[in-house]
Order: structure tokens, then sequence, then C-alpha cells
């Protein structure tokens, strides 16, 4: 069995496509899913499969989703050493203490050309970014909801990605470690 992370996009934002955690962490748990967690309302699960295809557990979940409450949801999933290279690799330590400040998008597969001048032109004169194969920093000192690069990320880099702040990342981080491994 691995342990996984899902990061489930676009549920019970604006009152919009509502699921409850409960109700997928049971779901998930019928469709062969050991040990689920979640985090939030915002689509946070930690779990075991014997699942080794992350995009095979995507499209299961996925599934479940549109079964149990009929929406349609973007899944992105992450192995357990994927979440640990991600918190190991961040480039703004100084952003942990302030935990809101510092987002990680993480990216549905490497962007082949991302808008790499449009990305500089929009960073506001605080911010600062980082664009790994698999994820995009941001450190954002005046707020998320102030950034217009935030705002534009998914469609200057070419891929689907789902971010959560630093908070959110360690707290799943914790869970994947209360999970373990087997």
């Amino acid at each position: 069995m691995n342990t996984w992370v899902a990061f489930l996009r676009g549920i019970n934002v604006g009152g919009r496509n509502a699921l409850r955690m409960k109700e997928l962490a049971t779901a998930l748990a019928d469709a062969d899913c050991g040990d689920v967690m979640t985090y939030l309302q915002t689509g946070n699960v930690v779990f075991r499969s014997s699942e080794s295809s992350a995009a095979a557990l995507e499209a299961r979940i996925e599934r479940v989703v549109k079964a149990i409450r009929d929406i349609e949801v973007r899944v992105l999933a992450l192995s357990s050493e994927e979440l640990r290279k991600a918190i190991a690799a961040n480039p703004f330590p100084q952003a942990e203490s302030a935990p809101k400040t510092l987002h990680l998008f993480f990216l549905s597969k490497p962007p082949v050309d991302p808008d790499a001048e449009s990305l500089d032109a929009l960073k506001a004169d605080d911010e600062s970014f980082v664009l790994t194969d698999g994820v995009f920093y941001i450190h954002a000192p005046n707020g998320m909801s102030w950034s217009k690069l935030a705002a534009r990320v998914e469609k200057l880099l070419g891929v689907d990605a789902t971010a959560r702040n630093w908070r959110t990342v360690s707290k799943v981080m914790e869970m994947v470690e209360e999970i373990g491994e087997p």
C-alpha cells in the first residue's frame, strides 16, 4: 500500500460544487482507499492505496465524486514522496512564518512552454516566484487575493494546477506522516 495525497479542485467554493468531506471519505473507502483522512472542506485528502499510478487514482476519485454528487472536479494526486520533495524544495523558507503568503501551485504536468515574460511582467514588486517541473511557488506578502500573477498562473504556464497555502500543505504533510508508510 502506498500513501497518497489528492487535491480536489473547485469544490465548496462560493457555494458551488458542495461536497462534505465525511461523505467523500466514506466513498473513497468504498472505492478501495484505506485510512482516508481529509483536511478542511476544500478537498485535501490523504489515503492509502495499492494503486501505483497517480493518473489512475485521479480518474477513480473523479468518478467517485461524479457518482456521489454528480459534479465534475479535477483531481491532482501526488505520492507522499512528491509532497515531501515539494516541501523540502521550498525556495522561500522565510515565508513559512506567514503561511498565507506562500502558495504552492501543484501542476498536472511540467509546463512545455510557459510564458516567462508575462509571468515576470505580472509579478508585483514584493512578489517572488519559482517554477519547477511539478510546482509553481509564489510568495505574495500582500496576499494572494491581490496578486495579478496568482490569478493568471495556469494560463501562463499552460497546464492545470491547484494551489494550496503553506499552512495547508504543512498540515497535509502531517497527515501523511500520521498515516505513515507501510
